[in-house]
Formats: structure tokens, C-alpha cells, sequence
């Protein structure tokens, strides 16, 4: 590939004890194997992401939204971003209120985006939680890659940080190549034409 675009890999649980870095750094590694993007993985740990919100909408706010200083570091990785990987659980069949948090406080950082899903969990992987998640950023016109990955029973799927299944690598070079692809497509109609708000 000619260019390389910005990935943002989001680690969306913040739970004491979480699997999610053990996931990020994997799928970090087949998307540094892929070659097609610059990669930055973004803990949520790592920010200030309040619950509460102010009564501005940020649809209309954008730059202006008054964020906590504690986000500003977040809100720039995501502002700069070209395509999203995030890596969730899935909590009572859904997922973790500091990622619904995080997408919450941003608007225009999703739109006209990529993004892709890595997800893990008890018998259903995770998948409960996507479907949530392709609700939600369809709502903020971001674009959802159909093919995810998913970890069941990770807690015995995985060795040594990796997973156990000798297919998970190409199913991430799938999810990778798909992300590609929009990734480029999108980010060269942001540059030939605004997107319509």
C-alpha cells in the first residue's frame, strides 16, 4: 500500500483486572504485519472520561466541546484518526460503560470513519456487544466493518498473549484488509467532499 493511514485501537474496558491489553497488543501486531496503517493503541484507562455530561450538544460544538483537560489527549488521538479498531468485552451482554462514555463525549471524531471491532467474552465472544456498538456509531455516521473478531471463552482460548484458534490470524488480516480498504475510500472522500452534516 502507498500510504499509510492512522489506526486507533481503543481498549475499551477500564475494569480492574481486564483482559482487553493482553487483545490490543495482539491485534496491534497483526495490524503492524499487515503494513497498512501507523498504529496507536489508546487505553481508556488513561483518560479522564466523566459520566456526566455538559448540556451542549457536541454535534454542534466541535472543537469548542468543553472536555475535561484530563481528555484532551484522547479527543486529539481520535480527532487525527482515520480508522478505529475497538477492543471490547462483553458486560451483561452488552459493553463497558467507559467506552459508551468515551464515544458520548466525541461527535465529528467518528464521522465519515472506520471502524472495526475485536471482541471477547464468555460463550458469545462478545458479540452482543458489537451489535450494541454498530448501533450506536451508525448513529454518529460512522462506518462498521462487517467482519470482527470475536473470542469466546477467552480465558482458556488464550496462551502467552496470544489466542489459541491458528485461524485468528486470518481472520485478522480479513478484518485488516476490510479496514483498509474503507479506511482509504473514506478518507478520500472527506478530502474531495465535506461530509453533509
Amino acid at each position: 500500500m502507498s500510504e499509510k493511514h492512522k489506526l486507533v485501537i481503543i481498549i475499551g474496558s477500564v475494569r480492574e483486572g481486564r483482559f482487553g491489553p493482553v487483545v490490543a497488543s495482539w491485534v496491534a501486531d497483526q495490524a503492524r504485519e499487515h503494513g497498512g496503517f501507523d498504529i496507536e493503541v489508546v487505553d481508556l484507562a488513561d483518560a479522564e472520561i466523566p459520566l456526566s455530561l455538559p448540556a451542549a450538544s457536541p454535534k454542534f460544538a466541535g472543537d469548542s466541546y468543553p472536555r475535561p483537560e484530563g481528555m484532551a489527549s484522547l479527543t486529539s488521538h481520535l480527532k487525527d484518526a482515520d480508522a478505529f479498531i475497538m477492543v471490547t468485552p462483553e458486560y451483561n451482554h452488552s459493553y463497558p460503560a467507559s467506552l459508551k462514555a468515551a464515544i458520548d463525549w466525541h461527535f465529528t471524531q467518528w464521522t465519515a470513519k472506520p471502524v472495526a471491532f475485536v471482541s471477547y467474552g464468555g460463550a458469545a465472544g462478545g458479540r452482543h456487544a458489537v451489535l450494541h456498538l454498530e448501533n450506536v456509531l451508525t448513529e454518529l455516521h460512522a462506518v462498521t466493518i462487517r467482519d470482527g473478531l470475536a473470542f469466546p471463552n477467552y480465558r482458556t482460548a488464550w496462551e502467552d498473549g496470544r489466542p489459541l484458534d491458528p485461524q485468528a490470524p486470518g481472520y485478522a488480516k480479513t478484518l485488516l484488509d476490510q479496514l483498509a480498504w474503507w479506511t482509504a475510500a473514506l478518507r478520500a472522500a472527506r478530502n474531495s467532499v465535506p461530509y453533509p452534516a
